[in-house]
């Protein structure tokens, strides 16, 4: 990490201790030069993260912009749903002993932020902090299926596409037709998209607002796939996030 960051974030930690400053008091809170403090100060305000307060040119003072709230609110619902989902995912993986998994977008890529291993002896390996592309497997599309026509469009032509596997969508239209399919059944399933002779099913998790924040997800074996076995999983995967749309307080109707 650069060493002026670095110094930037100890400037806006000095404001845990007093809300509003001057540059003298910041300079002094920080123990960094004066000069170093007025330049660091200028950065934060043009980022946005520092309010300067301008009464007289001998009375100047900063503080904390309302954008680091926003900040703290992502984490804090970040957390939230992790915590709420957890137990949730443990108990799933309990009853079908399969990889689950609990993914979030992130820039224009899905993330993996939560995975619950199968102990299976031929299984699939979750690895927390992996991406995917949003049009390559179940939960990936279901994350770009929750944005709307406009951002799915600029999207579409801003990718650049990799064919990971045979099956891999890879044309704008064919992607849009399966956007349009998920919406209506409210769940999404990729056969071989993305890894090869794996299956992967999501469904949505939405907060109290109804927004989608985060995907849920089942990865099988293709070894171990059949349409009977599809249908046991989906029901199981439903009734988990209905549970923890209960519990995040989202009171909506289910689309299917």
């Amino acid at each position: 990490m650069s060493r002026s960051l670095v110094k930037a974030i100890q400037v806006l930690d000095c404001f845990l201790e007093k809300p509003v400053m001057t540059i003298n008091e910041l300079a002094e809170i920080a123990a960094m030069p004066k000069t170093t403090v007025f330049r660091l100060a200028g950065g934060l305000e043009e980022a946005g993260l520092l309010i300067k307060d301008r009464k007289s040119s001998h009375d100047v003072t900063y503080r904390m912009s309302l954008k680091l709230l926003e900040y703290g609110k992502f984490v804090s619902d970040q957390l939230e749903y992790s915590k709420v989902a957890r137990p949730h995912m443990k108990k799933l993986n309990e009853e079908i002993d399969e990889l689950v998994h609990l993914t979030i977008m992130e820039g224009y890529e899905a993330v993996y932020v939560e995975t619950v291993n199968s102990s299976k002896p031929v299984r699939l390996v979750g690895k927390v902090g992996a991406r995917a592309p949003l049009y390559a497997g179940s939960a990936p599309k279901l994350l770009l299926s929750g944005l709307d026509d406009d951002e799915v469009e600029s999207y579409l032509n801003h990718v650049e596409f990799n064919k990971f596997t045979p099956n891999t969508l890879d044309e704008k239209e064919k992607i849009k037709e399966e956007l349009e399919k998920i919406r209506e059944r409210g769940y999404s399933i990729s056969y071989s998209e993305h890894y090869q002779a794996t299956i992967g099913m999501s469904y949505p998790i939405y907060d109290y607002e109804g927004k989608m924040i985060a995907a849920m997800g089942v990865s099988i074996p293709y070894i171990d796939h059949s349409k009977t076995r599809e249908t046991f999983i989906l029901s199981k995967l439903e009734r988990t996030v209905m549970d923890i749309w209960k519990e995040l307080g989202y009171t909506g109707v289910h689309p299917s």
